[in-house]
């Protein structure tokens, strides 16, 4: 009865327009109260949920994220990409999937990704004689290797729900993954340009050209390098790493770059301020209701039900399950609601935390992509200004590959535990 009255609960509310953070507190209160239990404890429980040290790498790292977009890096990491492969045929859009790749690992985030780098290049392909609609497309598929490519600010939420999992770990965990998601999305629309006649770059830069624009985007591909060098090599924790990204951020984007001014700082501050408010918020009711969830013993009840699948019918379900919740939720409270419930039944069943967590992830950001819901899919339509059902359309195949990469890396332990494994994360 009392999971009942939870999910109920929170599914209606969501309906009528609730907001999901608030939603999963209501939720949470009225199955405490049917419990039994004093709603007092709800302020000591949802402090104690965002009263952690790791957790201040959040702010930071959105805020480094916004310095790293205002900072002119997305126009010398797109012209380094198409240095690269400008000259196969579909170019651009080959050098769109690595800026993705580039940007994703700056900032971690999908949605920066899609918006910075769309407004770039979805015109730069249409001037070029590509289809509006397919460079659309393969802009909203790309963005999606972002929360892959470490560091990814999603990781950190998995890793504050998912007691006991490395940041560290499962940061390495998701590079080669990230790196195979790319790669079938340049082998894809290399196929598609072919068949479709769509240009290449008739002239090769030239050298000095060419090392003009290493030149450019070396200090913003060094960021990412420097965070998780010094984090995997243990030099600093994340949290210092996230302050130590917003410092570096500033000095390239201000003094040498020279394209933030003091002036777009107080802004900058405002969007991070309110984005990590909107997280910590979530995480705080979430709190209440994983508090049900354990009370409830959620996780020995779903074990029970899913043993008899074994460990691959298991990782079956798991893939449809957040696949599906990727589509109709952000990120975030998905991870909130049920990463807590499978991955104690994952562990059980002898599933690697490292490989349980990327599961989790690759599913949730195709869903972002995914018609009919995904959340990529309105703000690349809106940004490019074209027809939302024809996006849809065209973006199937670029969902179709990434659920083949998906399957591949679930099936395979050795994708995600191999990079973890030789830095010494077991």
């Amino acid at each position: 009865m009392t999971l009942t009255i939870l999910f109920v609960t929170m599914v209606f509310t969501m309906t009528i327009g609730v907001p999901i953070a608030w939603a999963m507190g209501l939720a949470g209160s009225l199955a405490l109260m049917n419990m039994g239990m004093s709603l007092t404890i709800l302020p000591q429980k949802m402090f104690g949920g965002m009263d952690s040290f790791p957790l201040l790498c959040l702010p930071f790292f959105i805020l480094a994220g916004e310095l790293m977009a205002a900072g002119g890096l997305t126009e010398r990491l797109l012209n380094f990409s198409v240095n690269c492969v400008g000259r196969i045929r579909g170019g651009l859009a080959l050098g769109n999937v690595v800026a993705s790749m580039l940007f994703g690992g700056i900032t971690g985030a999908a949605t920066a990704d899609a918006t910075a780098l769309g407004s770039v290049e979805i015109p730069m392909m249409e001037k070029n004689g590509y289809d509006k609609i397919f460079a659309s497309a393969i802009t909203a598929a790309s963005s999606c290797i972002g929360p892959i490519i470490p560091p990814s600010l999603v990781v950190i939420i998995y890793v504050m729900v998912v007691k006991g999992t490395s940041i560290a770990g499962l940061f390495a965990a998701g590079m080669l993954p990230g790196i195979l998601v790319g790669l079938a999305l340049m082998l894809t629309c290399y196929i598609i340009a072919v068949r479709r006649h769509y240009p290449k770059q008739e002239q090769n830069p030239n050298l000095r050209e060419f090392l003009k624009s290493i030149k450019d985007a070396f200090l913003a591909i060094m960021a990412p390098v420097i965070i998780l060098g010094g984090i995997i090599g243990g030099i600093f924790t994340a949290t210092e790493a996230a302050a130590i990204a917003v410092v570096y951020s500033f000095i390239i984007g201000f003094f040498v770059y020279r394209e933030i001014k003091l002036a777009d700082l107080p802004e900058m501050f405002v969007r991070a301020g309110v984005i990590s408010a909107v997280v910590m918020v979530l995480i705080g009711t979430s709190t209440t209701f994983g508090i049900v969830l354990s009370f409830e013993q959620t996780a020995v009840k779903l074990g029970n039900l899913v043993e008899p699948l074994g460990y691959f019918g298991f990782i079956l379900v798991v893939n449809i399950v957040f696949l599906i919740a990727g589509m109709f939720l952000d990120m975030y409270p998905a991870i909130l609601i049920l990463a807590p419930v499978f991955a104690p039944v994952a562990a059980g069943l002898g599933i690697h935390p490292f490989q349980f967590g990327m599961i989790v992830i690759i599913n949730l950001v195709i869903g972002l992509i995914t018609p009919p819901m995904g959340q990529i899919l309105f703000v690349v339509s809106s940004l490019a200004d074209v027809k939302f059902e024809a996006l849809c359309r065209e973006i199937m195949v670029f969902v179709i590959i990434e659920i083949a990469v998906l399957l591949l890396v679930s099936y395979v332990p050795f994708l995600t535990l191999w990079v973890p494994g030789l830095m010494g994360y077991h």
